[in-house]
């Protein structure tokens, strides 16, 4: 016969086993502290991951601006623009247009160096289909009429007159069009830090000695003298600080031409000077080169002082960023000792 004792003993064994077993289950469970960190951590990981796809995908497709003519619905993201006689602002946002503005008596602006098709505006706007812009930008050289044809082929933004006398305002405002107002920021603060750079080496350089920017016109072969207000030029004045001479600083016309029995007036202390068309080693333009040797233009001060400097229409005769930034490199190239 069993003894009492023995019997409860065994239930007491019995009854401690099955209590580890529950509490090994219950470990197994409740997950640890650090369980549920990592576990937080991937929650947080997949919402952050997730927010970027969701605000693509609300991301409107177009958006409403206005531009000189009204408002004109545009994509939000454009992906393939056409910019006539704006692609210098283009590729210093880092875009690169569809095609090149073209015109058969100016050329392009051979300064940007763009691989991509030209687009001969005195041709059929037609043409600009087979390279599927997107969106179109133009300057100021475009009409109401001319802005309902070029509308017809692609989502099109005029520039406001209100900002065409400003290459920065131009650029803030193209960038803000294509989608890239922060690209239009960083950009604008490194032209603004090379203008200062510029205008303090020239300061040291020059002082006030009087400048004056002439264009050799071939065809006529004639000078033409580009006074302050000058779209393509003023920017020397205005915004690098150098003096232009009186004949410049007191023109309301944007250019003027100079007689031959005017240019000992010329006598400014420094004349930067390019052709109107081609190089200065065009076979065409020899003809005209023989102005400067006229006795008249040789007995100018800048002429006797080597303080003439020859310059290459492209750039020179633009006003946009890109070539702006060109200019400067020419004047501390040029002017500096």
């Amino acid at each position: 016969m069993a003894r009492p004792g023995k019997g409860l003993k065994g239930w007491l064994i019995l009854a401690l086993l099955l209590t580890t077993v529950i509490a090994g289950c219950g470990a197994k469970a409740e997950p640890t502290a650090q369980q549920n960190t990592t576990a937080e951590q991937n929650t947080t990981t997949e919402n952050t991951a997730s927010e970027p796809q969701a605000a693509a995908v609300n991301e409107p497709e177009t958006r409403v601006v206005k531009d000189e003519f009204g408002e004109v619905t545009i994509p939000t993201k454009p992906q393939r623009i056409a910019g006539i006689y704006v692609e210098d602002y283009l590729k210093a946002l880092g875009i690169t247009p569809v095609i090149q503005w073209y015109h058969p008596n100016w050329g392009i602006q051979e300064y940007l160096n763009l691989d991509v098709p030209q687009f001969d505006i005195t041709g059929n706007l037609e043409v600009l289909l087979e390279y599927d812009p997107d969106l179109i930008i133009v300057d100021g050289g475009v009409n109401a009429e001319q802005y309902e044809m070029y509308s017809k082929v692609a989502p099109t933004y005029r520039l406001p007159e209100r900002v065409l006398q400003d290459s920065k305002q131009i650029l803030t405002t193209i960038a803000d069009v294509v989608g890239q107002p922060e690209k239009g920021v960083e950009v604008l603060a490194q032209f603004e830090n090379k203008i200062e750079d510029a205008k303090t080496k020239l300061k040291e350089t020059i002082g006030d000695e009087t400048v004056a920017v002439v264009r050799l016109d071939v065809q006529d072969k004639g000078l033409a003298l580009f006074g302050v207000k000058n779209r393509y030029t003023g920017f020397i004045y205005s915004d690098l600080g150098l003096k232009p001479h009186p004949l410049a600083a007191n023109m309301e016309e944007y250019q003027q031409v100079i007689s031959e029995e005017a240019i000992p007036d010329l006598d400014a202390d420094h004349i930067i000077i390019f052709p109107s068309n081609g190089h200065w080693n065009s076979p065409e333009n020899q003809e005209a080169l023989k102005m400067l040797g006229n006795k008249l233009w040789k007995n100018l001060p800048s002429v006797k002082n080597n303080h003439v400097y020859m310059m290459e229409r492209s750039h020179w005769q633009s006003g946009a960023i890109t070539a702006n930034s060109m200019k400067m490199d020419d004047l501390l190239q040029k002017m500096m000792p």
